[in-house]
């Protein structure tokens, strides 16, 4: 159990870097999406020209929207909430043997079912 134990943290641990670069990735792209976005909408002249012609009038808006599709066809839904993702899992696995683990993989073991006999 120790060395199950060991091996968890120390995966999740070695995932949390990573995540946290794809979270600001993320939080980046999202921001200058919303930025653009703001300014394209209030442009004035967005209402008066197809929407092809005002998206190419509005590069950084384009751009960062095209960024954010393609990180998330990408997976970076999955990338940002990993160490989660791998918790959870082991959780339900652990429930058959009454045990569980937290968010940083350390385990939990839990009181054995009282039987009446």
């Amino acid at each position: 159990l120790k060395a199950f134990e060991r091996r968890l943290t120390e995966y999740i641990a070695c995932l949390q870097p990573a995540t946290g670069r794809w979270r600001m990735i993320l939080i980046v792209v999202s921001v200058c999406t919303a930025t653009g976005a703001w300014n394209w909408l209030i442009d004035p002249e967005t209402q008066k020209v197809s929407f092809f012609t005002s998206l190419w009038n509005h590069p950084f808006f384009t751009i960062s929207c095209i960024t954010l599709i393609g990180l998330f066809f990408a997976g970076i839904h999955k990338r940002v909430v990993a160490p989660s993702i791998i918790a959870a899992r082991c959780r339900t696995v652990l429930a058959e043997y009454n045990m569980s683990c937290d968010d940083t993989g350390k385990l939990i073991l839990k009181p054995r079912p009282h039987v009446q006999g």
